[in-house]
């Protein structure tokens, strides 16, 4: 062959790459690749692969034989004219008797093969990334410039395979980019640099309650309140100025939903730039999520340290003990009420167990499974007590480190128990008339109002209808605290009561203690009905603690701590002069009388209640009240 013919051929061939290929990309481009050249060959098959190491594998990306496009052809290199061109990394040429050559490879004598070329095209650090081949059932010549021609089909394909390659990692990690921009759990949004909203994220159309499609193309300084639009603004251009790429904006921003609701967002800005356009990207974080879990964790924490408190503090008993007749009637009233939320007013002598009749009512109440929180309202310092029973918030007065959640934010759904209420302060009177009526209060130092459900059980051993008079006590609290009133009887009122609690708190008492059992004698039966218990049951709990304690060889002896001077009759205690010798019945009634009179004077002629007649007299009011009918005593005018 003359030299002008070679190089016509060649010239054929770059031709036929060139007006086949120029167009075309991707799988068009191989296919348009293998067709030209095997027309500019003039041989029966080319195919271009992808060499997949691992395997020892060659994939075809297009594969032109005999007029047609064969589909998915994968070749395993092992004893093949490809396995020589991989390996070495150089072209290979077998020009004839292929077969002899390589008798193991089955393809090659489907296609009756008897030539072959191939020629790799390889990655930067020199490996193969694939291979160009071609295959012909007659001999194949192949001189210097048609074997430059065909590496340069090769490195045709290898350049579109390599940018191939480079596209597809591209749209991998923009994929990967996506779904991380995407699954963020902080809102992003892309800005232009008029701050005009480009993109934002799935976590952006949740945080201002805005569809993506309304979001994008509007300001984001339409949603910032006016002093957060400037600081944003500062931000972004001290960046511009200091050449950083990113900044914290301190103290975040005050956005504003679609819904016009506002929330608090910590925010990070960064700039950068897409073909020499500025943008800016702008992560934000609704951080009042986070200060209401916050706000949750440390009232949480505050209510059950309250409530390990409580425990530590309860009686030896829940339940109310007893038998008598008037403990009957106070067990009634408290079912009555107990499933209303009606406000209680328990009244009593100290000691009676008022808080006792509070928690019943509690615990028999729909409220049962919230907080019962109990507040003494004498044991608190005035000063302190409006934050003591709203709460206050950081930095309200000097001290207040921390917010303080109050007693009734603590009780919320619960029940709150204010023992000894007629010693709140006059100036606090009006905020608990609010919480009653309205159920709404605010903190000191707060102007936000909080809302509580809470029901109200005020005890007192005071009379508050005097104090009322003497303007110690607002009126309309006191009604309005009185809705539901129960008075608990004093021990003295209720008879056998007093030994059926002696025995359990004796009982209560050896267990704590570490003693053995030990038993209520008749002699202590005798001095505990005789006694006057101007203590209650507080003093009883008192007495049987003492007892407990100075028990000696398992036996109990109340001597000690009952005094024989305890049991002298109930009259002779008030006063009475005692008769000598016998009396009449005339006698008895005018000395009944006389210190009827007595009593109800020294009261004011208040017969029931605290401090009444029928108190010092320690009887039921109601006997006195029919006393002093049978008697004919009646209440000067």
């Amino acid at each position: 062959m003359s030299m002008a013919t070679v190089q016509t051929k060649q010239e054929t061939l770059i031709r036929h790459l060139l007006e086949g290929t120029s167009a075309k990309i991707g799988e068009e481009f191989f296919q348009a690749l293998v067709h030209a050249a095997a027309q500019a060959l003039d041989v029966a098959g080319v195919w271009v692969t992808e060499y997949r190491p691992d395997e020892r594998v060659l994939r075809s990306l297009s594969f032109w034989l005999n007029g047609d496009y064969i589909e998915d052809f994968e070749y395993k290199i092992a004893g093949t004219p490809c396995e020589v061109v991989v390996d070495q990394a150089r072209l290979v040429h077998y020009p004839d008797r292929i077969l002899e050559l390589f008798p193991d490879d089955p393809d090659l004598e489907k296609l009756s093969a008897v030539s072959f070329v191939g020629v790799p095209f390889l990655q930067s650090d020199g490996k193969v990334l694939g291979h160009l081949a071609a295959v012909d059932t007659k001999p194949m010549k192949l001189n210097p410039e048609l074997e430059s021609a065909f590496k340069i089909f090769a490195a045709r394909a290898g350049a579109e395979f390599k940018r191939l390659r480079a596209e597809a990692k591209i749209r991998e990690s923009e994929q990967r980019l996506s779904r991380l921009f995407e699954s963020a759990m902080d809102a992003i949004l892309e800005l232009d640099e008029d701050l005009r909203i480009l993109r934002a994220n799935g976590s952006a159309v949740a945080l201002f309650a805005c569809p993506g499609k309304v979001l994008t193309d509007q300001k984001l300084t339409e949603f910032l309140a006016p002093s957060s639009a400037q600081k944003l603004s500062g931000v972004l251009q001290e960046l511009e100025s200091e050449c950083q790429r990113y900044a914290w904006i301190p103290g975040g921003f005050d956005a504003t939903k679609s819904d016009c609701s506002t929330f608090t967002a910590e925010a990070t800005a960064s700039r950068f730039e897409v073909n020499g356009q500025k943008r800016y990207s702008l992560i934000l974080r609704n951080v009042q999520d986070q200060l209401a879990a916050e706000n949750r964790l440390r009232e949480l924490q505050e209510e059950a340290a309250y409530l390990w408190s409580e425990i530590n503090e309860l009686p030896y008993g829940s339940e109310i003990l007893g038998n008598s007749l008037p403990v009957r009637d106070l067990i009634t009233a408290i079912h009555q009420v107990a499933p209303t939320p009606a406000t209680v007013f328990v009244s009593g002598e100290t000691g009676t167990g008022k808080e006792l009749v509070a928690r019943a009512i509690h615990n028999a109440s729909p409220r049962a499974g919230k907080p019962f929180v109990r507040v003494n309202c004498a044991a608190i310092p005035a000063a302190l007590s409006e934050s003591e029973f709203f709460g206050h918030e950081r930095g309200a007065f000097t001290g207040a480190a921390t917010r303080r959640t109050g007693r009734f934010e603590l009780a919320n759904g619960g029940t709150i128990f204010l023992d000894e209420v007629g010693e709140m302060p006059l100036e606090l009177q009006p905020k608990l008339l609010r919480v009653l009526q309205e159920g709404e209060f605010e903190p000191v130092g707060s102007s936000q109002t909080r809302k509580v459900d809470v029901r109200v059980i005020a005890a007192t051993n005071r009379d508050l209808a005097e104090e009322v008079a003497a303007g110690r006590f607002r009126e309309d609290l006191y009604y309005r605290l009185h809705v539901f009133p129960i008075t608990v009887p004093p021990l003295r009122e209720r008879g056998s009561d007093v030994e059926l609690l002696a025995a359990h708190l004796l009982k209560c008492n050896c267990k704590r203690m570490g003693k053995p059992a030990l038993e209520l004698t008749a002699d202590c039966l005798r001095r505990l009905r005789s006694y006057h218990w101007p203590g209650n049951v507080r003093e009883l709990e008192n007495v049987i603690e003492r007892a407990v304690i100075l028990a000696r060889d398992g036996k109990l002896n109340l001597r000690d701590v009952l005094p024989l001077t305890s049991l002298q009759p109930v009259a002779e205690r008030k006063g009475a002069t005692a008769l000598d010798g016998l009396q009449t019945k005339k006698d008895l009634r005018e000395a009944e009388k006389a210190t009827l009179l007595r009593a109800l004077e020294k009261a004011k002629w208040k017969v029931a209640g605290p401090q009444g007649a029928a108190q010092k007299l320690g009887i039921p009011a109601s006997t006195l009240s029919s006393r002093m009918k049978a008697l004919g005593i009646a209440r000067p005018r």
